[in-house]
């Protein structure tokens, strides 16, 4: 097969999927290449994502792993099916790989679950937030890439209009809703436009406030992606050189609890629309 052009993470994941799978029951490389009745080489470029791989493959070289969670399979059946060109793939080469991984990781999402400390979750942001956003990076943006940032964040946002929208929960904690990107009034509009957003049957907003102290994981915002099982989640964050990507089972677990911890702490979804009421009539 055909040496593919760059990677998606999605695409990178599938490949460590299935190498996940063949390692689990201790089978190397040549020992699958002879199981698949293929080459070593044909193995090792699937599973780095340097090659594509099909449905079909995909649920062969399950059952020859033996593989036993049929949900499991299905789910990267499915990613093995996904086919572009997707809205996102119009910035490749104009913004970093990493935000267009992040558009896709929530497009198949079918649950996001997002803890902000210092911003209005992404999605949730207006157009004169953003720019202010930006307009703090070091080095400083010219103005052509600001605006792409802009026009993109936006059309991930669209991600919520769709007829079948995730579920998506969003701890807040109250230094990002009190933290201005702009002026007074950029800070009101962005604050009654989140308690606007609340009203979607999809979203659920919680507000962290100071006196709940200190949780796990304070120091970093985290997004969460529920995949079809949840062997198939996916934690983003953001690091000094971009985004990363976590899914090995122990950072899903770290994750999942520090972000248990924090919802413990935040206010109920109506006493949140009330405290973030309050905060606009100070503003």
């Amino acid at each position: 097969m055909a040496v593919r052009k760059p990677s998606t993470e999605r695409q990178r994941r599938l490949g460590v999927e299935l190498r996940r799978m063949r390692e689990h029951i201790g089978m190397t490389i040549n020992e699958a290449a002879t199981l698949h009745r293929t080459d070593r080489t044909t193995v090792s470029n699937t599973e780095s994502a340097r090659s594509g791989v099909s449905s079909d493959r995909v649920r062969v070289w399950a059952t020859n792993y033996r593989c036993p969670d049929a949900h499991y399979v299905d789910g990267l059946v499915a990613m093995a099916r996904e086919r572009g060109p997707n809205w996102w793939d119009d910035y490749r080469g104009l913004l970093p790989a990493g935000l267009l991984d992040i558009a896709e990781m929530e497009h198949h999402a079918a649950v996001l679950l997002s803890a902000q400390i210092m911003h209005v979750p992404g999605m949730l942001q207006l157009p004169d937030y953003m720019r202010g956003i930006f307009a703090e990076a070091v080095p400083t943006m010219d103005p052509a890439d600001l605006e792409r940032h802009i026009e993109f964040r936006v059309r991930r946002s669209a991600l919520l209009d769709r007829s079948d929208p995730p579920t998506c929960e969003f701890l807040v904690h109250e230094s990002a809703l009190r933290m201005r990107f702009g002026d007074r009034n950029v800070l009101r509009r962005q604050l009654e436009f989140l308690l606007a957003q609340t009203e979607r049957s999809n979203i659920t907003l919680r507000v962290v406030p100071f006196e709940a102290g200190g949780f796990a994981n304070a120091g970093s915002s985290t997004l969460y992606a529920c995949g079809p099982v949840a062997a198939l989640d996916t934690v983003q964050i953001d690091v000094p050189t971009g985004v990363t990507f976590l899914h090995a089972e122990t950072h899903l677990v770290n994750y999942r609890a520090a972000l248990d911890r924090m919802r413990e702490r935040a206010i109920e979804p109506e006493g949140s629309v009330g405290f973030i009421r309050r905060l606009v009539k100070g503003i």
